[in-house]
């Protein structure tokens, strides 16, 4: 299994993106994450794409950037077996640093794919 990192051709960053996947999209809520998804076209090319976002409410600066950094690492184990042809937006809850900090990254990794898991996003790994 090759992982592609999460590059800038892989990331939601224009605020129009942010705002077609909450109105048109769907969601699914997990206790520290939230994940919104949109199927941009069937057969559209370029592979999944991710987009963060992470409030004032979970911590100042330091810790939010250390939140993007954890859930961008906890998406990578998964994002070969997502769904291609989609936009994700990940949404981190207040209490997820605390979380991080008390808990091994397999166990991010897993609320992570267990929220793709409950949306029906996420192929069985061989």
């Amino acid at each position: 299994m090759v992982t592609v990192s999460v590059d800038k051709k892989h990331r939601l960053t224009r605020s129009a993106d942010f705002q077609r996947v909450y109105r048109q999209g769907k969601s699914v809520a997990g206790r520290y994450l939230v994940l919104y998804y949109f199927n941009r076209s069937p057969g559209s090319a370029g592979g999944p794409r991710l987009g963060l976002s992470v409030s004032k409410k979970v911590g100042g600066a330091v810790i939010r950037n250390k939140v993007k950094r954890t859930l961008k690492e906890a998406f990578r184990p998964v994002q070969d077996r997502v769904a291609p042809d989609y936009d994700y937006v990940i949404i981190a809850r207040p209490g997820l640093a605390e979380y991080i900090e008390k808990s091994q990254m397999e166990a991010v990794t897993g609320a992570m794919a267990e929220l793709f898991r409950r949306a029906n996003l996420l192929q069985e790994a061989d």
